[in-house]
């Protein structure tokens, strides 16, 4: 009984060290995030006050004023949802029609060609800049080029220069085919045998079934593109075709950075995100607990 007794102590003493430590980590990991919040509302007088306060002694909506009234922060909002929502659902499209290819028909080359395609992730997007550069500003009969790509600024400030070299992404591909791997072949030969062609057993089956993959997919590409930076600032020199993540610039200089409405910006950025994640939160566990990686 005493020894029955301790073992039930001990198991309960495990849990608490746990979930204590699980805590003490949330919540190191979750400051910056609260300090930013509460920065965003304090004055400016008091952002720079020693000894620093955690709460504000007077709460201040003007660094929120300031982002949406002093700068064009609201066109760079509106140009990343349209950027990020388009993109997202295009790879959907493309990325789950390639994944149903790649796992379930059989054609010449299939593991080669998917191998290529993988191999393609091995390479920094430092390398490929520059050509994607080049290839934008040379787009034939776009931006008063002509049919040979020259004469005039090609797709350089325009939304599909934006989107156009994350249509595809290769990652997507290899999620949505692992998890097509797994779906038992046994249900594509039952709907064969009832007369369904392929795309049919696409529409009607695969994608009903690969809504947790798709939904995980979804956030890792929207969270991708909302958070770019590098692209959109070397084929943008327009001000109405920044996004939000070139748009913080704006409270930053060389020297030195307007904190106040430079953490409200931020906080303002991180919503969509927050909201994307919330919402499709229950799907993202499924999917990254049930994609397989058999090959």
């Amino acid at each position: 009984m005493n020894n029955q007794y301790s073992v039930i102590t001990a198991e309960k003493l495990s849990y608490i060290v746990i979930y204590s430590t699980l805590i003490l980590v949330a919540i190191i990991m979750c400051f910056p995030y609260i300090w930013m919040v509460i920065t965003s509302f304090k004055p400016k007088a008091e952002i720079f006050a020693y000894p620093p306060s955690l709460v504000p002694r007077a709460i201040t909506f003007e660094h929120y004023v300031t982002v949406f009234s002093q700068t064009s922060f609201f066109r760079y909002y509106c140009n990343s949802l349209l950027i990020a929502g388009t993109v997202t659902l295009v790879n959907l499209f493309f990325c789950s029609l390639a994944g149903y290819a790649f796992a379930r028909l059989e054609f010449y080359g299939r593991n080669f060609i998917f191998i290529l395609l993988i191999g393609t992730m091995m390479i920094p997007i430092h390398v490929k800049l520059i050509p994607l550069f080049i290839i934008a500003k040379s787009f034939p009969l776009a931006g008063g080029n002509n049919i040979l790509g020259s004469g005039g600024t090609g797709l350089i400030n325009t939304y599909p220069g934006l989107m156009i070299p994350y249509l595809m992404s290769i990652f997507g591909v290899f999620l949505v085919r692992q998890f097509f791997m797994t779906v038992p072949e046994e249900i594509r030969e039952a709907a064969k045998i009832d007369g369904a062609g392929e795309f049919l057993i696409y529409r009607r089956i695969m994608l009903p079934l690969s809504k947790p993959v798709l939904a995980t997919f979804s956030i890792f590409m929207f969270t991708t593109i909302w958070d770019d930076f590098l692209w959109p600032l070397v084929i943008t020199t327009s001000d109405k075709m920044r996004t939000v993540q070139l748009g913080l610039q704006i409270f930053q200089s060389q020297f030195s950075a307007d904190w106040g409405p430079l953490m409200a910006a931020t906080i303002v950025i991180t919503v969509p995100v927050l909201l994307i994640f919330v919402a499709g939160q229950k799907y993202f566990i499924q999917g990254v607990t049930t994609t397989g990686m058999k090959g």
